[in-house]
């Protein structure tokens, strides 16, 4: 399968990073084919609703890293959104790369793929993740995704708190299900 995995978090040894990196192993033990887009290393800018992508030829008035991550959307057969959770939703930088979709907005609605969500947090009420996860799942909807799968790690402030954890075994036990 081919999959793009497209990170959201800025820190890259963060606890977003780790289970980033356990579902790649578990993936890549299989054989499947990850792309990685580093949200958070790229020049991205954010939508401003234009509609330039829908009345020009050229597409997006923005040349820049979604001239990247646009190919592999395209031709991905699943996508993982990862994410820290920032104040009940996702982080801005996978925000402005999930907007931008908009530019390839029929397409990717007309291509039948899965998708699946890995999100930290060092929150551990169980309303924690309500928002995102309903934002995730309406996204799904929207774009007539299938969502497959998740690991949502609660309680890991500090990657020293993943590492003492169960979330890094899950997400590799999910790389490794497809």
């Amino acid at each position: 399968m081919n999959i793009v995995l497209i990170n959201g978090s800025p820190r890259p040894k963060g606890t977003s990073a780790l289970l980033s990196d356990e579902f790649i192993k578990g993936a890549t033990a299989k054989g499947h084919c990850i792309n990685v887009f580093n949200a958070a290393k790229e020049e991205l800018h954010p939508c401003i609703a234009c509609d330039k992508c829908r009345t020009a030829a050229n597409g997006c008035v923005f040349k820049d890293g979604m001239e990247k991550l646009n190919p592999l959307l395209l031709s991905a057969d699943m996508v993982v959104f990862v994410t820290p959770l920032y104040y009940f939703g996702m982080s801005s930088q996978i925000k402005i790369a999930i907007d931008r979709f908009y530019a390839n907005n029929s397409a990717l609605r007309a291509q039948p793929k899965k998708f699946a969500v890995l999100a930290t947090c060092g929150d551990q009420e169980d309303w924690t993740f309500d928002a995102l996860k309903l934002h995730y799942e309406s996204l799904g909807k929207y774009l007539n995704w299938e969502l497959i799968g998740s690991v949502y790690a609660e309680g890991v402030y500090v990657r020293e708190d993943i590492e003492n954890s169960s979330y890094p075994e899950r997400a590799y036990e999910f790389g490794s299900s497809l």
